[in-house]
């Protein structure tokens, strides 16, 4: 069974074709990077496979369940940390996630697991108005991993970090998929990219561009042996830039 199977996936908004008839699966356990420039249709196929917006054709499954029909048996088999930190900035970390827990009816006991994994354990107590933006992100994957979902959806999870912060995230999301869950990833961080993930799609007007390892799309669209996978992306995706950059 696929972690995340997708066929001929559409989604249209008055009139403006979001996502474009794309097709691609995602295996259990690895780390699925999908990449592509603003706009291009990456945060609303987020929204379908999380069960949070309709398609208008084609079909999506996680974990064997029907994005759609299913939503309901969906639900407790996914986490989700968007870009946007939709936080209770006055409680406490512990707070925020005894919410949470309440909500996913988790023992509470959960609370002070995933607060202890994510390196929050000491500063729970602390209102988080007064965290900063990485470890408001860390909260933020605290929560997402309270109900031990099989996959997790992470939305930029290192933007705006300095450099320790990200790397730490990082380590994290690698330390979840050794232990066999599925991530999907969008970053804007073609580094960080060509680090996690073992496939990565690049998505552009609605469309996948390409598809494959990282290794393999550098050797099948990089312009030299030294390309990186910043260069591919620039390739694939650049189309929108080209009357920018001739002066029209």
């Amino acid at each position: 069974m696929k972690a995340i199977d997708v066929q001929n996936l559409t989604r249209d908004f008055d009139g403006l074709r979001a996502v474009d008839d794309i097709s691609f699966h995602v295996e259990p356990g690895e780390i699925f990077g999908f990449l592509g420039p603003n706009g291009a249709g990456k945060s609303t196929t987020i929204r379908i496979l999380t069960g949070q917006l309709r398609p208008t054709s084609g079909s999506a499954s996680v974990m064997g369940w029907d994005v759609v029909e299913q939503r309901q048996q969906l639900k407790p088999l996914i986490g989700v940390v968007f870009e946007v930190q939709n936080l209770y900035l006055r409680m406490s970390g512990r707070e925020n996630l005894r919410f949470a827990a309440r909500l996913y009816r988790v023992d509470k006991h959960r609370v002070e697991e995933v607060l202890d994994r994510v390196g929050l354990l000491d500063r729970a107590k602390d209102t988080v108005e007064n965290y900063s933006n990485g470890m408001k992100q860390r909260l933020l994957i605290a929560r997402a991993l309270l109900h031990r979902p099989k996959v997790l959806f992470l939305d930029e999870p290192t933007r705006g970090l300095d450099p320790h912060v990200a790397r730490e995230i990082r380590s994290r999301v690698r330390e979840l998929a050794q232990e066999g869950m599925t991530i999907f990833l969008t970053t804007h961080y073609m580094e960080e990219a060509d680090q996690l993930c073992r496939r990565v799609a690049f998505i552009d007007h609605g469309k996948i561009a390409a598809i494959d390892t990282p290794e393999q799309l550098k050797l099948d669209h990089g312009e030299s042996e030294e390309a990186t996978l910043e260069d591919v992306f620039i390739r694939l995706t650049g189309s929108h830039l080209s009357h920018w950059s001739k002066g029209s």
